[in-house]
């Protein structure tokens, strides 16, 4: 295992309402919390000797923000940028601007809900998706990152 200060720090967006999982009483997004779900990622990521920047945040700008300052420090952006999924072209060009592997990731499989969540603005950028799993879900994203930046197939 490499020192801390050398393995890749990965990039883990959430969006808007993400930090309510767990809380909602049709349980769309399963009944792990938020803080369980970080844990969890956290764990995940260093079992692949990787860190991870795991953040969430209700507002739009700040995704964008951190995709920026993403640039130049992060090999992978993970992103689940939850009803912004569906609107938002700045997210869009922000991530068609970063120069790394991008993953989109839902909790839920987003094409067996309404209509309006079939159409992913965020898909664009993607390299990959992976969506209706749950947290296993974004388990699958930080393995699926680990072997894309490293070059595994």
């Amino acid at each position: 295992m490499t020192a801390s200060s050398d393995r890749p720090t990965l990039w883990f967006l959430n969006g808007p309402n993400a930090n309510l999982y767990g809380l909602d009483a049709n349980q769309v997004y399963g009944t792990q919390s938020f803080p369980a779900l970080k844990q969890r990622c956290e764990e995940k990521a260093a079992s692949l000797d990787l860190k991870l920047n795991f953040v969430q945040s209700n507002h739009e700008g700040q995704l964008i923000d951190w995709i920026q300052e993403a640039r130049g420090q992060s090999p992978g952006i993970i992103i689940n940028a939850a009803g912004l999924t569906y609107s938002s072209v700045p997210i869009l060009d922000a991530l068609l601007s970063f120069p790394g592997r991008i993953i989109e990731v839902h909790m839920s499989n987003i094409w067996k809900r309404e209509s309006f969540r079939h159409h992913s603005y965020i898909s664009k950028a993607a390299h990959g998706v992976i969506a209706g799993l749950g947290g296993e879900g974004y388990e699958l994203a930080i393995e699926a990152m680990s072997r894309l930046i490293r070059g595994a197939d």
